[in-house]
């Protein structure tokens, strides 16, 4: 190997575009954890009517500020627990 040879410069890493879910507060029961379940209407794969699938998301909130029945934004993060991965951003309606 030559010593005159050039250093590789290594690309910029770009930040990851995190995933971002829109839902009601199902659940407060845990500490520290919500409970956030997403509508999302898509169309039957077979027949091609509307229809809506229901998805439950367990996030972290650390604060406390979300209360049951309230709108919110979550943000998905690293792994917190074995079935928490996403995040409280704010809370939308009360």
């Amino acid at each position: 190997m030559s010593d005159n040879a050039a250093p590789v410069a290594e690309a910029p890493k770009k930040a990851a575009i995190k995933k971002t879910r829109v839902g009601e507060v199902v659940s407060t029961k845990m500490a520290k954890t919500i409970v956030v379940q997403t509508v999302t209407r898509v169309p039957h794969p077979k027949f091609g009517k509307i229809v809506k699938q229901r998805k439950k998301f367990y996030a972290h909130d650390e604060e406390g500020k979300a209360a049951l029945g309230d709108t919110v934004r979550i943000v998905e993060t690293r792994p917190l627990s074995k079935l928490k991965c996403w995040e409280l951003v704010e809370v939308i309606k009360k």
